[in-house]
């Protein structure tokens, strides 16, 4: 199960900080991540943490937003900074294990 939480609504050019806890068994984590989706659009990447600790990101969001892990590595973070009008939208939290796990997403609402 992937519980995320901290999407709020922030005026532009704040800051949020999401949370992705996993709990139960996922196997061996290869990948965690988060996207997003507005309504009418496909869910897109965000960022990514892979087991070795590299870290990749969507172009918009490259030196804004940081994603992290807990040294259990069962906790994704994703810090987002300088937030703008169009990082608005629910954020999801992504696990790939054995098999591809989603949390239930958390809305943020940045307003200019």
């Amino acid at each position: 199960q992937l519980q995320a939480s901290g999407g709020g609504v922030v005026q532009s050019g704040g800051s949020l900080r999401l949370s992705c806890a996993a709990s139960g068994s996922f196997g061996s984590i290869n990948v965690m991540a988060w996207y997003r989706q507005t309504p009418g659009k496909e869910r897109e990447f965000v960022a990514l943490v892979n087991s070795g600790g590299e870290t990749y990101y969507k172009d918009s969001v490259r030196g804004r937003f940081a994603i992290s892990r807990d040294s259990a590595k069962t906790t994704v973070y994703l810090q987002m900074n300088n937030l703008r009008p169009d990082d608005t939208a629910v954020y999801f939290c992504y696990v790939g294990a054995d098999t591809a796990y989603w949390g239930q997403g958390t809305l943020v609402t940045v307003s200019s």
